[in-house]
């Protein structure tokens, strides 16, 4: 009974987080494939033709591909491009395919970012759109109530989603509850619209439109945008959970909606200005309003909660600097909030709005960042496939090479709308993309230059004898493995003393989502007072190195905070002649390095027991 209790409660949660997005691409798809900036005419051979492409979509890009089949690739129980990236490149041993990976990976996650950007802009922006059926009079008021709303969902981030959360799975049960019911009743009128279902129609109207069915995959693929988060949150709820609200619930009532929209179609071509809204009764346009914009602040909230997952996951795995990030719940490990990450999309949002004014202008802008992550993530499941599960090389051709297939068709459709606004989201990815990887270059350069600074540890230590030795505990904190940290040289050199008991404490981040507290800490004694600690947490984990000591003492070293001293070591980049990085690229990582969080503050190390030493590093 308990078990069961836990499914329907996870099954619950699912509908509410993970299929915000594609629970409303019924507002706009359907919408933008007859009527926006590459129009379908509306002919019901045109609209039984497009209702199989977009019911063939779904089962197979989101059905097949991702639920399926993507979703088996799980790192410990974590999905998503920066887990699938941990997974493999933990198994490629060839340092070139490791490093294709590497950057197919980063790549991806930069696509999510501007996705993350659109998401919000669209998902509002054509929900409240429909006030203009209420009254053409409202019509200016669109963009500042759609702006206001957005406002307010933004500044509340820092006061956590847990509470909010609560109520995501029943407004979400209901949101797709009422999108089934309003298809079927409309299906009830005009049944033959189900004649759809069968590929054919599809297949059909591809062979005698080919252009118009080139054009149309470019909007046909906004009713699968959002597809990828059922992989990205399945660390939230498992995989069972999302497959079983899925198939019993989400796609069922989706379906029945788009043709629910396209019976309307065949009976009221004049209703393409807005077919999602048309499907209800006059009476209840208003209360549907009210539902959707609902509706929309979840998807929104989800995505946005997606990018602070990333943010996180990409400082852990060495992509982005040290950044503010606050736990809004002491419950859940991943209810986060990031202040830097929340205020620049807010600020990319406002001027998505303000800058494409319409969901029909953001839709050219949406497809080439979902497409271009389904492209990476097919890409990154065939190695996992030839990799981890050792599937036969013919399999995997089969079985990639018909993802592919569909995949390219897709991004080949988007890429034409790249004039129209797809420019927007490749800018974005490619300004992301030039960070995480500056970052990764510039600590690996930083890393290279201390390790030729450094000396071995061990002939420090035989150096040291007649160096005095005072009461209590000094950490120096160093991401180095080997070697004296450039901190204890410099305390050394300016103070002429040793703490009694020296730790060189080095926190890792491993290519699992979470490490047990057993194997988290490794303790080894060097002699004279001196020990190497390594500390590992988990790409989704947040470093609590006050606690980490704490667990040393089952290892037989007891830590007192208070009479424990913290050494940091802060390096100031100076950009060398050498073009180890462009110019440009050494003059953003000096930046970010400047602006990176203090080491206390994202270890959690109290500030009065922290000793900051500067370094200067030409790179």
């Amino acid at each position: 009974m308990q078990s069961r209790q836990a499914l329907s409660t996870l099954t619950l949660g699912a509908i509410g987080v993970v299929f915000g997005d594609i629970g409303t691409s019924p507002l706009y798809a359907l919408k933008e494939i007859f009527n926006g900036h590459h129009p379908i005419p509306v002919t019901p051979e045109n609209i039984l033709g497009i209702l199989s492409m977009v019911f063939w979509s779904i089962m197979l890009l989101v059905s097949l591909k991702y639920v399926l089949v993507i979703m088996r690739a799980d790192n410990r129980g974590e999905g998503g491009s920066l887990a699938l990236l941990a997974l493999v490149t933990e198994r490629a041993k060839n340092p070139r395919l490791s490093w294709v990976i590497t950057l197919l990976g980063i790549f991806a996650a930069a696509l999510f970012y501007g996705d993350s950007m659109i998401t919000p802009a669209i998902s509002m922006l054509s929900a409240v759109e429909g006030l203009e059926l209420v009254t053409p009079a409202l019509k200016p008021y669109v963009i500042p109530i759609t702006l206001g709303i957005l406002t307010g969902l933004f500044f509340i981030q820092k006061r956590g989603t847990g509470a909010v959360g609560l109520f995501f799975g029943p407004i979400m049960t209901g949101w797709f509850g009422i999108l089934g019911i309003l298809g079927i009743l409309e299906i009830v009128h005009n049944p033959t619209v189900l004649a759809a279902l069968s590929p054919t129609y599809a297949l059909t109207f591809i062979g005698t439109h080919t252009g118009l069915a080139f054009l149309a995959l470019g909007s046909v693929v906004l009713a699968v945008t959002g597809g990828e988060a059922l992989y990205t949150d399945m660390g939230h709820f498992g995989r069972f959970p999302i497959r079983l609200a899925w198939f019993a619930f989400v796609m069922p009532s989706l379906v029945l909606n788009y043709f629910g929209q396209g019976a309307l179609l065949l009976a009221e071509p004049d209703a393409i200005q807005n077919p999602f809204f048309h499907l209800a009764p006059d009476w209840a346009l208003i209360p549907m309003l009210g539902l959707a914009t609902l509706a929309t602040v979840i998807a929104s909230q989800a995505v946005i909660s997606g990018a602070f997952s990333v943010a996180r996951q990409s400082v852990q795995m060495g992509l982005l600097p040290r950044m503010q990030i606050v736990h809004t719940s002491g419950h859940e490990e991943g209810q986060i909030y990031v202040p830097f990450t929340n205020w620049s999309l807010y600020l990319a949002v406002v001027a998505l709005v303000i800058g494409f004014k319409s969901s029909s202008n953001l839709a050219a802008a949406y497809g080439i960042a979902v497409t271009g992550t389904m492209l990476i993530d097919t890409v990154l499941v065939a190695f996992v496939m030839i990799l981890m599960w050792r599937w036969h090389w013919t399999l995997v051709a089969c079985v990639i090479g018909f993802f592919l297939a569909i995949d390219i068709a897709f991004f080949a459709a988007n890429a034409i709308k790249i004039p129209e606004g797809g420019w927007f989201p490749i800018a974005m990815g490619l300004v992301s993309f030039t960070v995480l990887t500056t970052w990764r270059r510039g600590r690996a350069l930083v890393s290279q230059e201390m390790a030729k600074q450094s000396i071995p540890m061990g002939d420090f230590i035989t150096a040291i004898d007649d160096v005095h030795r005072i009461n209590g505990t000094a950490v120096f904190m160093t991401s180095a493995k080997n070697g004296v940290p450039p901190a204890l040289l410099h305390n050394l050199k300016h103070n002429q003393v040793l703490h009694e008991r020296v730790v060189l404490l080095t926190a890792q981040t491993a290519d699992t989502p979470y490490v047990n507290d057993f194997d988290r800490i490794y303790l080894h004694r060097m002699g004279k007072g001196f020990m190497r600690v390594i500390v590992r947490y988990g790409f989704m984990e947040s470093p609590d190195i006050p606690s980490a000591l704490d667990q040393c003492k089952r290892l037989g070293e007891r830590f007192d905070i208070m009479e424990t001293t913290f050494y940091l070591s802060r390096e100031t980049i100076v950009p060398a002649l050498t073009r180890k990085l462009t110019p440009l690229r050494a003059r953003l990582f000096a930046l970010m390095s400047k602006n990176a969080t203090s080491a206390s503050d994202f270890f959690l190390i109290p500030t009065n027991r922290v000793v900051e030493l500067g370094t200067q590093l030409v790179i």
